[in-house]
């Protein structure tokens, strides 16, 4: 299914400016200049939470410096409106889920766009008082912000273009998260008051529990969970008189990884996810490649395109029947659309949801060199099994041989966790951002071996 987009979608060298898409709705498709209005219910809720997302884009946590960036992506998904950004140093992913009991007197439709949260805008939502009546609308037009004092308009701008590389790897590093920690309500405001400035150096430990609460420690204890750059969580200060709970979700096998902190607030959910290690941005993890390496994965991608409909929970089991297609491949085929920063995940619902951005076929290809090199390693029969050796391969690569081992028998999804490679990319990363082209080439042969 074809769609028009309201307006014209620009790629320039700077990034991406894209323009609403009609929704494709319950009742068909809408083509709508607003796709989201109402009050809120806790105007103190959306105000801060807002410019907690707008502190986080436009700051730059390693290697502290200030940045101009304060634009969030928004999208409504027909029960909720998310707002989602990165800081400027790409290493800290913000979500403010504002569900459907945070407004009253409104609607909330189906859409995506993204606005700049300026020095006006910011203004006007730090002055907004507790009790104050606080009007939301975001559409076509930008977001505008309204009290009975004043209104506040921005406009639509353009978005970086790594945040869609970004956005990607975003969902297969959450996707693999468990909830481990969670915090009372006088325990999360305890933690949260104790936050390091953005400006302090970087602390690093496991988040461990003690007789007054928790504390950051140096060794690993049951149920601890590992924070790399605690300054990160810092922007966290501004919604701390709301917040009701905290849950940490980190690797289900009790390993140091990427990090997601899921603030519970009145009506809305506040989300930051961290990555491994301060240095290390989203827009660079990899984390989408064994997904990517299968022969069929892009066709299966367009088919479920076709049939999401702004979900705010995607169904994959539902989504496999209406395809025709087995969950692993619909998984593989979300992990496509999600390199186009079309699909992200929600950690408390355990489910991918929808955002409506404008296709690039060419976009795979382009963020992804590495798969780039292993299909043509693939393609002239490089890879080749190795003799006496059980699930090894070599790949001829270049000017040397390089030695794979992976368990042929793992789910695709999982082909390439746990596999080793004998080459420089593999012993400088040891596989944490993502696999080498080596090990994807071995990938793809024996996909195309099984088809």
């Amino acid at each position: 299914m074809s769609r028009t987009f309201v307006g014209e979608s620009l790629l320039s060298q700077g990034g991406l400016e894209f323009a609403l898409a009609p929704a494709l709705t319950p009742s068909g498709l809408v083509n709508s200049p607003s796709f989201f209005h109402g009050f809120a219910t806790n105007p103190l809720v959306l105000a801060r939470g807002l410019v907690t997302l707008a502190d986080i884009t436009a700051t730059r946590y390693f290697q502290f410096s200030p940045s101009t960036t304060r634009d969030p992506i928004l999208t409504a998904n027909g029960d909720r409106l998310r707002a989602e950004c990165f800081s400027a140093c790409n290493g800290v992913y913000a979500r403010l889920d504002l569900l459907g009991q945070g407004f009253d007197g409104g609607e909330i439709g189906h859409g995506t766009t993204n606005v700049d949260l300026g020095a006006e805008m910011r203004a006007a939502l730090t002055a907004v008082g507790r009790n104050e009546l606080l009007h939301l609308d975001v559409g076509l037009d930008g977001l505008s912000v309204a009290t009975l004092e004043r209104t506040t308009t921005e406009r639509r701008v353009e978005m970086p273009d790594r945040w869609v590389r970004a956005l990607g790897n975003a969902v297969e590093l959450h996707r693999e998260l468990a909830p481990v920690l969670t915090l009372n309500t006088a325990e999360a405001r305890s933690f949260i008051a104790t936050l390091p400035a953005p400006t302090s150096a970087t602390r690093s430990g496991w988040l461990t529990r003690s007789r007054s609460g928790v504390k950051l420690a140096v060794r690993q204890t049951p149920g601890s969970v590992f924070i790399a750059g605690l300054h990160r969580l810092s922007a966290i200060k501004r919604v701390l008189p709301q917040v009701k709970s905290i849950t940490f979700y980190a690797p289900a096998d009790g390993s140091a990884g990427a990090l997601l902190v899921s603030v519970e607030l009145p009506g809305a959910r506040l989300v930051l996810g961290l990555t491994a290690e301060a240095f290390r941005g989203y827009s660079g993890e990899g984390s989408l490649l064994a997904s990517l390496a299968s022969d069929s994965v892009a066709e299966d991608a367009d088919l479920i395109s076709a049939l999401l409909a702004f979900e705010p929970v995607i169904d994959v089991d539902a989504l496999a029947r209406d395809a025709a297609l087995s969950p692993e491949r619909v998984r593989a085929g979300l992990a496509v659309l999600a390199s186009s920063g079309r699909v992200g995940w929600d950690a408390h619902d355990q489910a991918y949801f929808h955002r409506e951005l404008p296709d690039d076929p060419d976009r795979v290809a382009k963020d992804n060199p590495r798969l780039v090199a292993a299909r043509k390693l693939a393609v002239v029969g490089a890879v080749q099994a190795e003799a006496g050796l059980v699930n090894t391969w070599r790949v001829h690569s270049g000017d040397g041989d390089y030695l794979v081992r992976l368990d042929p028998a793992a789910p695709r999804s999982e082909l390439a966790q746990g596999a080793s490679c004998t080459c420089a990319w593999y012993l400088r990363n040891t596989g944490g951002r993502g696999a080498c082209k080596h090990v994807l080439a071995v990938q793809l042969s024996l996909s195309a071996a099984k088809a």
